[in-house]
């Protein structure tokens, strides 16, 4: 936008169909618009000069000033700003993202209608709206016919973008998030996640003109709490994990060549997707003392519709970290002698890494999640099986990092290891910390009546007691 506009006078060409030509510069590039007649021109010049007196900024690519740019913005519908927003995202977004936008605008796009309306089958309508409307990769092909219908309602019944100014209509969209289909209650981190999404469509719509701020600063909501602590109850303890881990190995079927992939998330605290990409190459495994652990990387589970190369699963860069980031991860010689085993017995894949299913591709989830069910089953009591404990196979990865603050290591350096920040560990392992501090406390209470044991027995000619030896 540019406050730096001239306007020329109106030009005549008899040849033309529209023969007066109106025209003017922003910030000197060259506008101009054509007219039947000359009264037409010289209205139109008018009005735009008045507005450029008025203080108006004017658009540098269209030439239109402000007021105007935003009137024919606010025609469009809130449709056609949310297919804007995926068709400019999908090339620097990577497919896991991809589909958590899109289900989150599916959610949303049917709540911007007229209140009142709504489409005769809402579950046809936003399974066209996931996989087709907000998946640019299947705009290479006209949507299905069944989803045809629906798209046409939803583009012809779609609220002006203009109308996201009104609180009414914002809180609409709000309680629509925390709503499954079904009527039910959306988990707490759904509904942050899709009103997070929300915001970002806005935000650009802020960008391109559409609104001076984002609408949904000014609409009072409270959002759905959500419990960041880990449970104490779901993380087992060391004689647990042992139990548990020992199960996995004489397991059967897979049982034996996932016991370490499991162990990697206990000993290394790593992530599921860092111990599916772990290759030979990260692995410093030498025959006595401890060793290392380089991560780069994970695999994550994105679903073929969702990436470019077509294939379920997608190569990360370490979660929140630079695409040519490592994490060096220390691992007791008990484990070291696991992997070496491991790698013994199984081998490794073509590309190295050091776990695989039995056509040597990426394990699946739901297949391990199997056999930690199984383990879970033959190693804890009917009670324990009652509860969370080490419920899912991530609980490993919690029981790693409680336990390395039980023995002490300092906060920041668990972090480093866990690939999180100090204040992402601080707000999750709450509980297990506060042992430490107990702990802490202990040992500088300890160490104050120590330094006033040698003050009471210093000289009294008022020597200073330093921190040397």
């Amino acid at each position: 936008m540019s406050y730096n506009v001239r306007f020329w006078d109106i030009r005549e060409r008899p040849e033309r169909r529209k023969p007066f030509m109106v025209r003017w510069t922003v910030n000197t590039l060259e506008k101009s618009e054509s007219f039947m007649t000359k009264g037409l021109a010289d209205s139109r010049r008018s009005k735009l000069m008045t507005a450029a007196r008025e203080g108006e900024a004017f658009d540098e690519q269209t030439g239109l000033p402000a007021s105007e740019l935003r009137a024919i913005k606010q025609r469009t519908t809130w449709y056609d700003l949310a297919h804007e927003y995926i068709d400019q995202r999908w090339d620097r977004t990577p497919g896991n993202t991809r589909r958590t936008l899109a289900d989150a605008l599916a959610t949303i796009t049917p709540a911007l209608v007229d209140r009142g309306t709504s489409f005769s089958d809402p579950r046809v309508l936003r399974r066209a709206l996931y996989s087709w409307t907000f998946n640019k990769k299947a705009w290479e092909e006209e949507p299905r016919e069944e989803w045809q219908q629906a798209i046409a309602w939803m583009k012809r019944n779609s609220l002006p973008v203009s109308t996201m100014a009104e609180a009414d209509v914002l809180r609409r969209v709000l309680d629509a998030m925390g709503r499954k289909l079904d009527g039910k209650a959306a988990a707490a981190k759904t509904t942050r996640r899709k009103r997070a999404a929300f915001s970002e469509v806005l935000a650009t719509a802020v960008e391109k003109g559409y609104f001076a701020e984002n609408p949904l600063v000014g609409v009072r909501w409270t959002a759905p709490a959500v419990s960041e602590e880990v449970d104490p109850a779901a993380v087992p303890n060391p004689n647990q994990v042992a139990r548990l881990l020992a199960a996995v190995a004489a397991g059967r079927g897979r049982g034996p060549h996932v016991e370490a992939f499991f162990g990697c998330m206990y000993y290394a605290a790593m992530r599921p997707a860092e111990a599916i990409h772990l290759q030979q190459s990260q692995c410093h495994l030498p025959k006595s003392g401890w060793g290392m652990l380089n991560l780069t990387g994970g695999v994550v589970t994105a679903g073929k519709d969702w990436t470019d190369s077509g294939e379920v699963y997608e190569i990360h860069s370490l979660k929140r970290r630079a695409a040519t980031a490592t994490r060096p991860v220390p691992i007791p010689p008990p484990f070291v002698r696991t992997l070496r085993g491991h790698i013994e017995r199984f081998g490794v894949a073509p590309d190295g890494r050091l776990f695989r299913n039995a056509a040597g591709k990426y394990l699946d989830p739901a297949a391990y999640g199997t056999t930690w069910k199984r383990a879970r089953e033959h190693v804890l009591t009917p009670y324990e099986l009652s509860t969370r404990l080490a419920k899912r196979p991530y609980d490993l990865r919690h029981a790693g990092i409680s336990f390395w603050l039980h023995s002490g290591v300092d906060p920041a350096e668990c972090a480093r290891r866990a690939g999180q920040s100090i204040e992402v560990l601080f707000r999750h392992y709450a509980k297990f910390l506060a042992g430490i501090q107990d702990h802490s406390n202990h040992l500088i209470e300890q160490s104050m009546a120590q330094w006033e044991q040698r003050a009471d027995s210093s000289p009294e000619d008022g020597m200073s007691i330093g921190f040397g030896p």
